[in-house]
Formats: C-alpha cells, sequence, structure tokens
C-alpha cells in the first residue's frame, strides 16, 4: 500500500514552534502538520518556567543581549540573539492573541527570575507555563480549515533533488505503512536528542529524529557537543526525572546537601542564580566526592499558600510522591535537558538546503552558544516560528510537484529479532551517560566513538533486512545524532560552558563552532 499528499508546506513536529509556525502561514497555503505521537506530546507542553522577554520599564535589550551572551560563554552569534530579544516583545504580544493568559500582578506581568538573567524577565502561567501555550496553539490551530493534522505519524527521510528539499517519507504508526508527503516548503520542528542519554527531563519523543535526518540530507549541525543538563530534577524512582523548575531558584529556592549544608557558595558569586551549566557541575562534583545519590533544594522556608500558588504542578506533584515542599526540602539530580546545538540556519530559519527550515530546539540559530539562557528556549521557538513563516509567506512557490518514488518494502521481512532495538537502544544511552556526560575526557570519549560505530554497523544492518518500525527509525536516528554529539565533542579541544573535557579544562581563545557534515 502507497499514499502520496500533496501539500504547500510541510511541517514536522507539534510542539510550540511547529504550531507557531502553522498559525503564521498564510491561509492560502495548504500545510501538512505532522505529530509523531499525541498532538500535545513534547518538550514544550512540559516547560514549566517561562519565557524571557524585556517587559519591565528598568530592563531594556542590551541588558538581556549582554546575559544570552555571556550564559552562552560568548559563542553565541550576536545577530542572531539581537534578533530574538528585540522580538521578544512580540512574540509575547502573539502569544497573547493566541488565548496565552502570562500570570501578571495588577496591570502587570508577574516577571520572575532564573539562573544567568540580571533582571526579573520571565513571564510565565504559574509553573505550566508551556503546558498554556500549547493548549492555546493548538486550540488555535485546530479551527484553521487550510491545516491538516496528521496524528501518530514518524518522519523517516527528507526527499531531496538537486540540493532541494520536497518533503519527507513518513511512516504510518496506526497501519504501520510508508506514506510520501510531497511539498514545496519543509520545516523541521521535531525537538531536541536528550533521549540520548539515560537520565532526561525530556519526554520519549527527543530522540534526535530531525537532527539525523537533516544530516542525512546534506544539512549542517552545528555545536551538538553542548547537550545542557538541568540541574534539578526530582529524585524518585517512580517521577520519570520530573523536572524541578530554575524558577525556584529564581524565586531564593536553596540548593543544600542531605545534611542541609549549602555548596553552591564554593563554585559561583550567584550561586543558587549561576547558569545551568555551573550549577549542573556543581551537583555533579558533590554527588561524586561524597557519595551522595543525590542532592536537595529547599523551598519551605516560604509560606505553604504561596508556594501552592506560584508553584501548584511542582507541589502536586511532590505531595503524590509523599513529599511536602512546604515542610521539607525536595530531592534532585542533573538529567539531560536541551540540545543547543541542531541543524544550522539564519534568523529566516533557512538551513543550507533549499527549501527546508528548522525551528525550535532542533535548530542551531546562534542564539545559545555554549550554554541556553534559562526561558530563552520557548521564546527562540516563537521568534523564529513566525521569521520562518513570513519568508515562507514572501517567497513564490512553484505550480508543480516533483514526482517521487513510492516506498519500496519490497526486499525486507518481519523481525522475528525486536529485542535486538531494544538493547542496542539501552547500549547508546548507557555509553553517553557514562562517557559524554556532564564531565568528559578523551579516552572516555574515544571510547564513545568507538562504541557507537560498532552499534551504527549493526543498526544499519538491521535497517536494510527488516520491515520499517517507529522503533527502529528511532533508533537509527538516535545512534547517528550520539555519534554526532562524540565527534563534535572530540573536536572542540577547550572546555566552554556545556562541554567540559578534564584533558583541555582551559576556554581557548579564539571562538569556532563545531560544524559536522555528511561527508
Amino acid at each position: 500500500m502507497s499514499t502520496q499528499h500533496h501539500f504547500d508546506v510541510l511541517i514536522i513536529g507539534t510542539g510550540s514552534a511547529g504550531l507557531m509556525s502553522a498559525l503564521q502561514l498564510s491561509d492560502d497555503l495548504s500545510i501538512a502538520l505532522i505529530a509523531k505521537d499525541k498532538i500535545l506530546e513534547g518538550s514544550s507542553y512540559y516547560a514549566q518556567g517561562g519565557i524571557s522577554a524585556v517587559l519591565d520599564i528598568n530592563d531594556n535589550f542590551e541588558s538581556h543581549i549582554k546575559d544570552t551572551l555571556s550564559t552562552g560563554v560568548n559563542l553565541g552569534n550576536k545577530d542572531a540573539i539581537r534578533f530574538m530579544v528585540e522580538q521578544a516583545p512580540d512574540a509575547i504580544d502573539s502569544l497573547e492573541k493566541a488565548g496565552v493568559h502570562f500570570t501578571r500582578e495588577a496591570d502587570h506581568y508577574h516577571l520572575t527570575t532564573e539562573g544567568g538573567h540580571s533582571a526579573r524577565r520571565v513571564a510565565h502561567v504559574a509553573d505550566k507555563t508551556g503546558q498554556s501555550i500549547q493548549n492555546s496553539l493548538f486550540d488555535t490551530v485546530r479551527a484553521k480549515k487550510n491545516i491538516t493534522l496528521f496524528e501518530n505519524f514518524i518522519a523517516i527521510d527528507l526527499l531531496t533533488q538537486n540540493q532541494d528539499c520536497y518533503g519527507a517519507y513518513i511512516l504510518n504508526k496506526s497501519n504501520n505503512y510508508v506514506e510520501s508527503f510531497i511539498a514545496h516548503k519543509t520545516i523541521i520542528a521535531t525537538g531536541g536528542a536528550s533521549k540520548a542519554y539515560l537520565y532526561t527531563s525530556n519526554p520519549d519523543t527527543s530522540t534526535g529524529d530531525g537532527i539525523a535526518m537533516a544530516y542525512r540530507g546534506g544539512c549542517n549541525i552545528v555545536n551538538m557537543e553542548f547537550t545542557q543538563f538541568h540541574p534539578t530534577c526530582l529524585y524518585h524512582p517512580h517521577a520519570k526525572s520530573f523536572l524541578i523548575s530554575e524558577a525556584l531558584r529564581g524565586e531564593g529556592g536553596k540548593l543544600i546537601l542531605p545534611n542541609g549544608e549549602s555548596f553552591m557558595y564554593k563554585y559561583d558569586d550567584r550561586a543558587e542564580l549561576a547558569p545551568r551549566d555551573i550549577v549542573a557541575r556543581a551537583i555533579d562534583s558533590e554527588m561524586k566526592t561524597n557519595g551522595f545519590d543525590c542532592v536537595y533544594i529547599d523551598i519551605s522556608f516560604k509560606d505553604k499558600d504561596w508556594i501552592k500558588a506560584r508553584f501548584p504542578t511542582i507541589y502536586q506533584k511532590c505531595s503524590s510522591f509523599g513529599i511536602d515542599i512546604s515542610k521539607e526540602a525536595i530531592p534532585v539530580v542533573p538529567a539531560a535537558h536541551y540540545t543547543c546545538g541542531g541543524i544550522q540556519t539564519d534568523t529566516n530559519a533557512h538551513s543550507n538546503i533549499d527549501n527546508l527550515y528548522a525551528v525550535g530546539e532542533v535548530a542551531h540559530t546562534g542564539a545559545h552558544g555554549a550554554n541556553r539562557m534559562a526561558s530563552n528556549s520557548l521564546l527562540e521557538c516563537i521568534v523564529f516560528a513566525k521569521s520562518c513563516a513570513n519568508h515562507i509567506n514572501q517567497s513564490t512557490l512553484q505550480t508543480e510537484y516533483p514526482s517521487f518514488d513510492d516506498w519500496d518494502a519490497s526486499k525486507v521481512a518481519p523481525s522475528k529479532e525486536k529485542v535486538v532495538v531494544s538493547h542496542l537502544w539501552d547500549d547508546i544511552r548507557r555509553i553517553m551517560w557514562n562517557f559524554v556526560g556532564i564531565v568528559r575526557s578523551n579516552k572516555r570519549l574515544n571510547s564513545a566513538d568507538k562504541r557507537l560505530a560498532q552499534i551504527q554497523i549493526e543498526v544499519d544492518e538491521y535497517y536494510r533486512l527488516y520491515l520499517i518500525s517507529s522503533d527502529l527509525i528511532e533508533l537509527r536516528n538516535l545512534v547517528k545524532t550520539a555519534q554526532i554529539i562524540v565527534k563534535s565533542a572530540i573536536n572542540r579541544t577547550e572546555s566552554r560552558g556545556l562541554h567540559y573535557n578534564i584533558d583541555y579544562p582551559e576556554q581557548s581563545d579564539k571562538l569556532i563552532d563545531t560544524i559536522i557534515h555528511k561527508p
């Protein structure tokens, strides 16, 4: 069975970046919106903290730009950062028009602060900002007649001709048939790759699909060595790395050891408000040095009613595990959280492949440098989704669609060894956690590189022999993305931001991006 679809624009991914792109595109364009799982399942939905923007008269663009560059250890693209920061108030306005109701005090936004920020500039919806944004955007998308939603579809590979992109082969997970989505413009909005690590705050969808697919299609992949580990994920056997928002520290929460002793003052003058790379390494150091399973974050000195109003989601989740955060500290550990690298794009979100765009966490706009500043991620999603859509709206589309062969599954057989897929998946994630984690070394990176190369051979063989499946697609993408992360880390012979190598503990005087592309 084969099916071909034709659309003006194909959007792969339904997080904030994908949904906002769809909304900002012209109503005259036919749009296919692809969800790998349920429409709202993805990292955007679980973002608690907020979205950063200069909304206070005592704040200014230059300060936001300076903070972003400083947190990114000066590796960020200044033009991209300025573009993002200056467009931030308009992004907030667009979200409000889509139905997002940001938390307010009287006639102004309630703004909080987080690591790296020198001012209160994080607008939020209690502690469930991402959920509110996703619900509001999705409600608006569903009302648009030119947008067709495809739920439980997973992209396999891009359709390319002569360095142009014209859509993708996509697996319909409900019947396991591969369908061709042919489009004049394609937007990848598939999110990050933190599921490459054993412990992550991300949902199961974050398997690096868009990055691996773009690499195979000929895109430049930039700075993938910079994986951000969120310092504070709930440490509990049934919590599945539930995120404890950085906003807790922004509101005065203290990081402490099991004996109640503070420790962040030993690592940075900003203490709990230091950027995430510093805080994560500090926690990792204390855990390894002292043999602790976790550390704690304490907000219990605040009034209980205030805690329940400001952090209702965190309060309820911790309560479900028997932790009353108004009376006791929360056990936390670092976990892989955000992919700062990705598909190289310009401020229009365009890649080096014609007609192919990337928005959100999957993209490398240069806005984050060597470390993402808190709450700049949702901002990046919205700002660059809007510029992407605007660029497409101003483009002249071709009148005819190119032709592509249907997916050929005639030479493969149903798999009788599905255990191999789950075994290799687990191997990859353990290799990445143990050898390519918060602190790295040449020996560990080279060992990971060799092990992943062998797994890649096994995955390629499996892919050639057996029918495609969702799990196999993810495994294929996961191992390729893991390899790109490792090769990028090997190529960076310095320590900067999220990449800390004990064999190169100093920063280089040169500011260089790590670029990986298919030979």
